[in-house]
């Protein structure tokens, strides 16, 4: 059996999402986090990315079990679909858990997988090789933590998503003295958060959001209207003690965030006064200063709740004039467009919008540069490798730690998939592992690749051109060819490009009979590509179907 300690990135390194982390010791695997990235601009159609985890697939009955460090989407909006082949239990806090089990209900999976509570502090044991010892950490939502993993190579400490936050919105400050103690007994490695690495200072305490929220629900003299994501437990608690302070009601609208309100409240994570809490049919008889509202869609995505208040398409609320709406959450990298085209269609409905550039209504939840240096200067790790970041945060972040005097070759910036071999007193960089995205798209999950992206590329920017034929037994062609576009050209303005694209299809029917072999529709197909690009200057996607 190997001696060595294997860390492998299957998601969150190179980019931002789709977190998860493999660590494999002989014969025995634990798994950390599994979430989702939202698509790029580019990938259309697509509503979401997940890990490529078939790296684990002739390894599933090695998997002792999934640690997840928090309960926000990058982290655990994959686990509907990795649990779906992984038997092994997940292992997560209170809240967490809870919204974890929103989403395995979501899939279907509920009665078929086993979920451990754990806590900041605790110590358990996974099979023959690792003990985990979860701590506490201050991010954006309540119940985060980290984990300390003991393999036989060494101490792993994984910070999960963390800001060392003194005041943070739950009053649980991060657990300095656990990260002490693990210097103490000699870190191995620190996996370590990256997202903000070009951001220099500290990141600000969640208790500004409290003052600009303050200042916000004083002045507004219409509805309220904030936009977040539906994990963030903490916001909404925030808001509903602003509603409290300011009197004012507090409807909660998109499914996703109503279900996880229900949960939280259940579990004492969330507390709203029940005369605080309205349905939001009820909003609309109540006067727009005792109104608030919070909602879905703070990414722009178009069928949560702020999306559709965008486009005047909600079935239950319309933007008023006074209306404040806030988007309380920072834009994911690659939903910029989304979320100001969002913005732009809410002011021309008449809203009065507040956003994370032009006010305080958004902090960070991740560390930023003089944070990371503390959090290497506490663990003091003999090995660095940056996690949870695009390819420019994890080398900024190594650069940051060889500053303060980690060696270079003590460093590992990797991507997805590329494993890194440990010993007590060596790190090893392996050739990188095939692999790549794994599209959902509706009910679809791995079906779609990037041909099938690119088709829709084509059709997006230059639409389709199709031509029908019949042939004779002898090879010929029989009448004239039926030709269809959209979004290419036309047919009524374009007739001489359509009577030209017959005559190509003519002429390489007769060159086909003359010379045989090779398949007609694609001859054809590379012709008419040829041409419509010389006379249009575009590429529609050719399609010829013989009848």
């Amino acid at each position: 059996m190997s001696s060595k300690l294997r860390i492998i990135p299957l998601g969150g390194c190179g980019e931002i999402g789709k977190n998860m982390t493999v660590l494999e010791y002989g014969d025995e695997i634990v798994v950390i986090d599994a979430g989702i990235m939202f698509p790029e601009n580019d990938m259309l159609g697509i509503d979401a990315i997940i890990p490529d985890y078939n790296y684990l697939m002739d390894k599933l009955d090695n998997i002792l079990a999934v640690l997840i460090t928090h309960g926000h989407e990058d982290h655990i909006g994959g686990i509907p679909h990795v649990m779906q082949h992984v038997k092994a239990p997940l292992y997560a806090t209170p809240l967490t858990a809870g919204l974890v089990e929103v989403k395995l209900r979501q899939g279907g999976l509920q009665n078929q997988v086993s979920i451990h509570t754990i806590k900041g502090g605790d110590k358990f044991h996974l099979g023959r090789h690792f003990t985990i010892e979860p701590f506490h950490v201050a991010h954006s939502i309540p119940d985060c933590v980290g984990f300390g993993i003991t393999t036989p190579a060494g101490l792993v400490v994984h910070t999960g998503d963390y800001k060392f936050d003194h005041t943070p919105a739950d009053g649980r400050p991060p657990d300095f003295a656990k990260l002490a103690e693990f210097s103490e007994r000699g870190v191995l490695c620190l996996l370590a958060d990256s997202t903000n690495a070009d951001r220099p200072g500290w990141t600000k305490s969640e208790k500004e959001i409290e003052k600009a929220f303050d200042h916000l629900f004083r002045d507004a003299h219409g509805r309220i209207i904030i936009a977040t994501f539906a994990s963030l437990i903490s916001r909404i608690q925030q808001v509903a003690n602003m509603c409290v302070k300011h009197g004012r009601y507090l409807a909660i609208t998109g499914r996703s965030m109503r279900e996880n309100v229900k949960m939280a409240q259940r579990l004492g994570k969330l507390v709203i006064d029940e005369s605080t809490l309205i349905d939001i049919e009820d909003a609309s008889s109540l006067p727009p200063h005792r109104v608030t509202i919070m909602a879905t869609g703070a990414q722009g995505e178009p069928s949560a709740v702020m999306g559709k208040l965008a486009r005047g398409r909600h079935n239950r609320l319309q933007i008023q004039e006074g209306d404040t709406v806030v988007f309380s959450a920072h834009a994911i990298p690659g939903n910029e467009e989304l979320v100001y085209r969002t913005i732009n269609q809410l002011y021309r409905r008449g809203a009065n919008v507040l956003y994370e550039s032009i006010a305080n209504v958004h902090v960070s939840g991740h560390a930023s540069r003089e944070e990371m240096k503390l959090m290497i200067n506490l663990v003091r790790p003999k090995f660095l490798i940056p996690v949870h970041g695009e390819l420019r945060h994890l080398k900024q972040h190594a650069v940051m730690a060889q500053e303060l005097g980690l060696a270079r070759e003590n460093t590992a910036v990797i991507e997805n998939g590329t494993p890194v071999e440990l010993t007590p007193n060596s790190m090893k960089v392996l050739p990188r592992l095939k692999g790549g995205y794994i599209f959902v798209d509706g009910a679809s999950v791995g079906d779609v690749d990037w041909p099938v992206l690119r088709d829709r590329e084509m059709l997006a920017q230059s639409g389709f051109f199709f031509a029908f034929l019949n042939l004779n037994g002898d090879g010929s062609m029989s009448g004239r060819p039926d030709v269809l576009s959209r979004g290419f050209i036309d047919m009524r303005d374009g007739a001489e490009v359509v009577d030209g694209a017959r005559e190509t299809i003519e002429r390489v029917i007769n060159i086909h009979k003359e010379n045989g072999g090779g398949k007609l529709s694609s001859k054809i197909e590379e012709a008419l590509n040829r041409y419509l690009y010389s006379e249009t200057g575009r590429r529609p996607l050719v399609q010829v179907i013989i009848k």
